[in-house]
């Protein structure tokens, strides 16, 4: 059996800096119509840091819409139309003041595909010539330096809930045969 689902009409419901959301009319593969709210994300990259001996550059942050200051592997939106991997190079430099002689993609996922568009890019980035920090005026964050293997045991523990992080380091480990 075929999956599909199409789209029979669309009304927006909401325009917002950052995401929009709409609600679809759809069809069913059985023929019934249901609706789909959507949300409208320009997508976003997140990249794995990587130190020389093995320590991974990551940012500790506040976040508003979970009530918790979680421990994340750097991140951001793409403007519009910006190459992925221009924003990964922009938001490592942002977040960690760091610079990549090397940025590997890990790959892209959907971090919420039941109700929202969004892709969010994942790269490794080696290589590092380390700087200061400057992030977005609106943002306020803390780099944190922790051994690899330490990030592993707190996403399997559940200390680290982010799932980006969690799928960029898990990505990670794999490329890098760890």
């Amino acid at each position: 059996m075929e999956f599909f689902e199409k789209q029979i009409s669309s009304s927006r419901m909401f325009s917002g800096r950052v995401i929009n959301v709409r609600c679809d009319t759809v069809e069913l593969v059985n023929g019934k119509h249901v609706s789909r709210e959507v949300v409208e994300h320009p997508g976003g990259v997140a990249i794995v840091p990587l130190l020389e001996n093995g320590d991974v550059l990551m940012v500790r942050q506040y976040r508003y819409c979970v009530t918790d200051e979680l421990l994340e592997i750097p991140a951001g939106k793409l403007e519009r139309e910006e190459d992925p991997l221009e924003c990964a190079v922009r938001e490592l430099s942002e977040e960690t003041g760091c610079k990549a002689g090397r940025i590997v993609p890990l790959g892209a996922m959907y971090p919420s595909p039941g109700f929202s568009q969004e892709t969010l890019y994942i790269y490794l980035a080696t290589d590092l010539e380390v700087g200061q920090s400057h992030p977005d005026e609106d943002e306020f964050l803390s780099v944190v330096r922790l051994p690899f293997d330490d990030i592993v045991e707190k996403i399997l523990s559940g200390e680290i809930k982010d799932g980006k992080t969690i799928v960029g380091i898990l990505k990670a480990k794999v490329f890098l045969g760890k």
